[in-house]
């Protein structure tokens, strides 16, 4: 009997949990927790369509906005050594893009800086303004296209700004891939390398990696599919192959949920920021409401039996979605890669109340504290 065989054995719970997410609609799902107890890995549904095997548990994944978090923590790396301040003018640093000068560093980090999201916007009254199609068949026949940073940005730059900076909040891809253009600037260094460098090398993360234009997980994988309609008749691709080069920052890594639980844990744990810029990025930015976003972190209640719980989660644009949950000290995670499959259903449809009941489920009466 092998390890994963045992722990499944001890947290029968767990593995329901992750059962849950097959029957509304997704094709598999790894997952990992980690607490006083141990640590818990394990999967359900299958790795492939047609196949039986079910997703590796320590698989690669793209692990779309979680890449966010990253991002924040390498900026206030650099906060942390003087090189950038929180709220300096993005405009000082880069100069050439031509920036509203009140736009700040802080104001990136937590989507206060109503610049226009590149993949398009959503309004409250049902309005939408296209970006770069990001779903559906558009996305399926272009997925392999390769994107620059700046192009992403004077796109986002030729549109309206959603509202003057700092008066709102509202999630933008943009924020991100500015602030890979302000680590570069800064640093002199391709922003890959600078996240190599500051983050996943001393933290150990091996199955983590920026791919660029690559568009191949190299490691073990389960397979997302995008399901779409296309002149009235509905279609499955295997969209595990694309180029996240769409998302510059903001959604383009590759990793594990081993490597996403040491991330939170080290970041929770103060290994990676001083602390006075760890509670910075733990506290939610005015305007951001129940949502409750800080920098690159959103804060989650749950409550007398759960307490705050520090999160970001993952969509990249077809085939795959990711979990990524610590509590305040970094003692309990929560970590997870989601595979959507054929599904007549839209597993999006199920996928809160599948997800409130696994958050429930991993951290109700745990060591978490508000």
């Amino acid at each position: 009997m092998n390890d994963t065989t045992a722990a499944r054995q001890e947290r029968p719970e767990l593995q329901k949990a992750a059962e849950e997410f097959v029957a509304a609609g997704f094709s598999g799902v790894q997952m990992r927790v980690r607490a006083e107890w141990g640590e818990w890995a394990g999967s359900a549904g299958v790795r492939k369509l047609g196949e039986t095997a079910e997703p590796p548990t320590d698989g690669q994944f793209w692990a779309g906005s979680c890449t966010k978090s990253f991002t924040a923590a390498l900026v206030l790396h650099l906060v942390a050594e003087g090189r950038i301040g929180l709220d300096d003018p993005v405009a000082g640093h880069l100069p050439a893009l031509g920036l509203d000068r009140r736009i700040t560093v802080r104001m990136l980090l937590r989507h206060t800086s109503g610049l226009f999201n590149y993949t398009g916007e959503y309004y409250e009254d049902g309005t939408v303004v296209p970006g770069i199609p990001a779903t559906g068949k558009e996305w399926v026949d272009n997925r392999f296209r390769s994107y620059r940073p700046q192009e992403l940005v004077q796109l986002a730059l030729s549109k309206p700004a959603r509202f003057e900076p700092g008066t709102g909040w509202s999630y933008s891809n943009t924020n991100y891939t500015l602030a890979q253009l302000l680590v570069e600037e800064v640093t002199g260094r391709p922003y890959a390398q600078e996240l190599g460098r500051r983050i996943l090398g001393p933290l150990g993360l091996r199955g983590t990696e920026v791919p660029g234009t690559r568009t191949e997980i190299p490691g073990p994988h389960a397979h997302g599919y995008c399901r779409y309609e296309d002149d009235g008749e509905w279609k499955v691709v295997d969209v595990t192959a694309q180029n996240l080069s769409l998302l510059p920052a903001a959604g383009d890594l590759i990793s594990t949920t081993e490597d996403l639980a040491t991330f939170m844990s080290a970041l929770m744990g103060g290994k990676i920021l001083p602390d006075p810029l760890l509670e910075e990025m733990r506290t939610p930015a005015p305007g951001s409401g129940d949502l409750r976003y800080g920098l690159g972190l959103f804060v989650q209640d749950l409550g007398e039996d759960g307490g705050t719980v520090f999160h970001h989660n993952g969509s990249p644009p077809g085939g795959y979605g990711a979990l990524m949950y610590s509590t305040p000290d970094g003692g309990k995670s929560l970590t997870a890669s989601l595979t959507i499959g054929d599904a007549e259903v839209n597993p999006a449809l199920e996928f809160p109340k599948a997800l409130d009941r696994l958050v429930r489920t991993v951290f109700r009466g745990g060591s978490a504290t508000g």
